[in-house]
C-alpha cells in the first residue's frame, strides 16, 4: 500500500507501464509520463473510466474495491485495442485514511493475443481430431452379418483417437480374415499406425493365406517404416475356411488370448509370439487350427480390459473375461464392459476392444 504524500512521483514517472492515481470520487489525480505520452495530458482531472472509453463507472471498479476494502485488486482492460493488467492499490495518507487508489497498467497485448491463436489452433486441431474420430469408427466393420458369421463389438478410445484395430474382411470365396490389433501407446501417433495395420493386412491377404507367414510379412513391412523402439504393436490374426469349418490361427504378441466357446466348453486359443517391431531382424510365428461348429463363439478383446485397475492395484486380468464368458454367455460383450466399468471404478485409462464372432 502508498501513502499519500510521499508517493515517489519520480520514480512512478520513470515507469514503462501506465501509472495513475484515482481520488474517491473516481477524478484521475495523477498519471505518470508513460501514460500522458500515450492518451495526453487531458486524462487528469478527467473521470477514470474516460480512457477506457466508457460512459459510466465499470460494475467491477477496482478502484472502489481498494478504496473501500483497503485491499489490492486486479483486472483486465481492453484500452484503444490493446489488453491491459491493471492492478489497483489503496493509497493511505499520514493518518492511516484511504483517500485515492494507484492503479499500475501493464501492456499484456502480445501475451493474450499469443493466447488467442493458441486457442483458435487448439480448436482447428479439436475439430480435426472429431473428424479423423469419425473416420476411423467409419472405417471398423459393420456389425450383424458377415457371410456365415456373426459380428458384435464395442470399441472406445481412452482420448480422441484409438491404438485398437480389428478387421473382417473376405480373403477369397471360402476364406475370412479375423484379425485384432493392440498398438503401444495411444492417441493421434497410435492411431495413424492402425491404419498402417488396416492397409498392411488387406494387402497381404491376396498373397498369403496362412495366419502365422502373413504376420511374418507384416513384420517385413513394419521393419522397412524404420520407426523408433518404441512405437510396436502386437497383433493375433486367424483365417476362418467356410468349407471345412476350420480357424487357422497367429499369434504376434497380443496377451489377450481370444476365448472359443459354446454351451459346453470354454476354449482358450493361447498361442505365442513376439509382437511386431524393430527390436527382432527375424521372426518365426507359430500357426494352430481349430475346428468350429454352429453355435461356437470367439471372443476377441485388447488389454484395455484386462489391464484396468481397482484401488488396491488389481488387474481385471484374463481371469475376469473367463468368469463373465462363463457365467454370462448371453449378452456378454455388455455384461464384460459393465464389469470393467465397476472392477475400474469407472476410469478409463486404456483404449479398449471387444469383438464377438458367432458361426450361425
Amino acid at each position: 500500500m502508498f501513502q499519500h504524500g510521499i508517493l515517489n512521483y519520480q520514480v512512478l514517472d520513470g515507469m514503462a507501464d501506465w501509472v495513475r492515481v484515482v481520488s474517491k470520487d473516481g477524478i484521475v489525480i495523477y498519471a505518470n509520463r508513460a501514460m500522458k505520452r500515450d492518451l495526453g495530458e487531458s486524462i487528469v482531472g478527467s473521470n477514470c473510466y474516460k480512457i477506457l472509453n466508457k460512459d459510466e463507472r465499470c460494475i467491477n471498479c477496482i478502484t472502489l474495491k481498494s478504496i473501500f476494502s483497503g485491499e489490492t485488486f486486479q483486472k483486465e482492460e481492453i484500452v484503444n485495442g490493446r489488453y491491459y493488467s491493471v492492478k489497483s492499490s489503496p493509497v493511505r495518507n499520514t493518518d492511516g485514511d484511504i483517500v485515492a487508489a494507484v492503479e499500475v497498467f501493464r501492456d499484456v497485448t502480445r501475451e493474450r493475443k499469443l493466447e488467442l491463436e493458441l486457442l483458435e489452433r487448439n480448436k482447428l486441431i479439436s475439430e480435426d481430431l472429431k473428424f479423423a474420430k469419425k473416420v476411423q469408427e467409419k472405417i471398423l466393420p459393420r456389425q450383424g452379418m458377415f457371410e456365415n458369421l456373426n459380428i458384435e463389438y464395442i470399441y472406445k478410445a481412452s482420448e480422441m483417437l484409438s491404438g485398437d484395430m480389428f478387421d473382417v474382411f473376405h480373403i477369397d470365396d471360402e476364406n475370412i480374415g479375423i484379425y485384432i490389433s493392440d498398438v503401444a501407446g495411444h492417441g493421434i501417433a497410435a492411431s495413424m499406425l492402425t491404419m498402417f495395420i488396416k492397409q498392411m493386412m488387406r494387402d497381404i491377404k491376396d498373397e498369403i493365406k496362412s495366419p502365422s507367414l502373413a504376420l511374418l510379412e507384416l513384420h517385413k513391412r513394419f521393419l522397412a517404416f524404420g520407426l523408433e523402439p518404441d512405437k510396436y504393436f502386437t497383433i493375433f490374426y486367424g483365417i476362418y475356411n467356410r468349407t471345412k469349418n476350420t480357424f487357422s490361427y497367429s499369434n504376434a504378441g497380443h496377451n489377450c488370448y481370444p476365448i472359443k466357446f459354446n454351451d459346453k466348453d470354454v476354449n482358450p486359443l493361447k498361442i505365442k509370439g513376439y509382437p511386431i517391431t524393430i527390436l527382432f531382424d527375424e521372426m518365426n510365428y507359430e500357426e494352430k487350427i481349430e475346428q468350429l461348429n454352429y453355435g461356437d463363439k470367439i471372443l476377441l478383446y485388447t488389454d484395455g480390459i484386462t489391464e484396468a485397475m481397482d484401488y488396491n492395484g488389481n488387474q481385471f486380468g484374463i481371469e475376469g473375461v473367463l468368469e463373465t464368458v462363463k457365467n454370462h454367455p448371453n449378452n456378454l460383450l455388455q455384461q464384460i464392459e459393465e464389469k470393467f466399468i465397476v472392477h475400474s471404478w469407472g476410469e478409463q485409462k486404456d483404449d479398449y476392444a471387444l469383438v464377438l464372432v458367432e458361426v450361425k
